[in-house]
C-alpha cells in the first residue's frame, strides 16, 4: 500500500517555503488499542536523526485520496531517536486518515513532514494544569502529562465511543471522561 505522489497544493508549497522536512515512513508494525483505536509503528525514515525529539512533537502525515493529498497532525508516540523508530495513534472513524491506519500492513510507507516545534515548560512552573481533549489528543495529552511528572493536572476528555475510556491515560491526573454530544456542549458544560 505504498503512496503515490499526489500535489499536496498551496500547504505543502508553503510548508516546503518554511523549511518543512519530508520523509518516507515505513510501516513495521500494528496493535489494536481498543475497537475504534489503533496504534502503527514505523520506521521513521531518518526523521528522529534530523530533529530533536520534545515532549508533544507532532508530524502532519499526508493522505492520497486520488489525485487529492490531505493532510492530518500526529503527536509522536515513543518515539526512539537511536533506532529511529516511532509510533503514531489513529482515533478510527470514518475519514480517510482511518480508512489508511485500518487497511496498513508492515511495508507500507506513507510520507510526513515535520515543520518544526518546540515545547518548554513554563518558568515559573504554573499551580496545576486543566487539560482539555478528545480520543484524538490523547497522544498529546499523554506526552505531556509525562513531560510535567508531579505537577497538579485535571483532565477532561471526550468520549466519542464508550470504549474511549478505556484507554491507556499516563497515571496521576484526575482524569473526566464526558460523552460526545451536541459537538463537544457536554465537554464544555462539564469543564466549566
Amino acid at each position: 500500500m505504498s503512496e503515490q505522489k499526489a500535489s499536496r497544493g498551496w500547504a505543502g508549497t508553503v510548508l516546503k517555503l518554511m523549511g518543512a522536512g519530508d520523509y518516507r515512513l515505513t510501516v513495521t508494525g500494528r496493535r489494536e488499542i481498543g475497537p475504534h483505536y489503533l496504534q502503527l509503528n514505523f520506521d521513521a525514515g531518518g526523521m528522529l536523526a534530523a530533529h530533536a525529539v520534545h515532549p508533544t512533537m507532532w508530524i502532519r502525515v499526508w493522505f492520497v485520496d486520488g489525485d487529492k493529498t490531505h493532510q492530518r497532525g500526529y503527536t509522536l508516540v515513543d518515539p526512539d531517536p537511536d533506532a529511529d523508530t516511532v509510533s503514531v495513534e489513529f482515533a478510527l472513524h470514518d475519514g480517510i486518515a482511518s480508512q489508511w491506519a485500518r487497511a496498513a500492513q508492515p511495508g507500507d510507507t506513507i510520507e510526513a513532514t515535520v515543520l518544526g516545534s518546540r515545547f518548554a515548560i513554563p518558568e515559573p512552573a504554573p499551580a496545576g494544569y486543566v487539560i482539555v481533549g478528545d480520543s484524538a489528543s490523547l497522544p498529546a495529552i499523554n506526552s505531556l502529562l509525562a513531560s510535567i511528572g508531579d505537577a497538579p493536572a485535571q483532565v477532561f476528555l471526550e468520549a466519542g465511543y464508550e470504549d474511549d475510556k478505556d484507554l491507556p491515560v499516563v497515571v496521576g491526573p484526575d482524569v473526566t471522561w464526558v460523552d460526545r454530544k451536541n459537538a463537544g456542549q457536554g465537554l464544555l458544560e462539564v469543564v466549566r
